[in-house]
């Protein structure tokens, strides 16, 4: 039996070497590369434009090992863009995607966003499947990203999630920083 998993909010500077550690592979895994983001300095100056109120960052944490991650930010006082949404590969395929971006869809909600954007590169298929599952449509981009066959989409917040499983829990950061 695998243990129970915990979806929390990150806190800083605890959790600053988890975040690099888990974007710096999420940036690695695609076959092209995302140099273009600007990536470094966005790790370096973490949590950045993640930081509350304008923006959020989730870990999924099991056996005390960060295994998923989701992450928003303000694009304007009505919308927001997830980003870095990522699940390591041992913990694919158990949902645990589609439970990070639900609950950063109802915490952007919250936070007052009326929609969310994002984008998602071609070879993402599952989380392509994931976001039209959710009710993502076609919108327009928020962002730069200039890779051939990337879709920019958007939906309307507040987002009403599915029931959480009993085990699966959600603590905020209690960290001063």
């Amino acid at each position: 039996m695998t243990a129970a998993e915990e979806i929390r909010a990150a806190c800083f500077p605890e959790d600053r070497e988890a975040v690099q550690a888990i974007f710096r592979e999420y940036v690695a895994s695609p076959s092209v590369s995302l140099d273009y983001q600007g990536h470094a300095a966005e790790f370096a100056g973490l949590p950045g434009k993640y930081a509350a109120p304008d923006g959020g960052l989730l870990l999924a944490w099991q056996a005390g090992a960060v295994i998923g991650c989701a992450a928003w930010r303000r694009v304007d006082a009505e919308r927001c863009e997830l980003k870095r949404v990522y699940v390591r590969p041992t913990a694919r395929g158990t949902g645990l995607g589609r439970r990070l971006v639900e609950r950063a869809l109802t915490l952007a909600g919250a936070a007052g966003y009326r929609r969310v954007c994002l984008d998602v590169l071609p070879e993402f298929t599952a989380a392509r499947q994931l976001y039209a599952d959710l009710g993502f449509i076609d919108d327009a981009p928020v962002s730069f990203n200039p890779i051939p066959g990337t879709a920019f989409l958007g939906r309307d917040l507040p987002y009403a999630p599915s029931p959480r499983a009993p085990d699966e829990t959600i603590r905020a950061c209690n960290s001063n920083s």
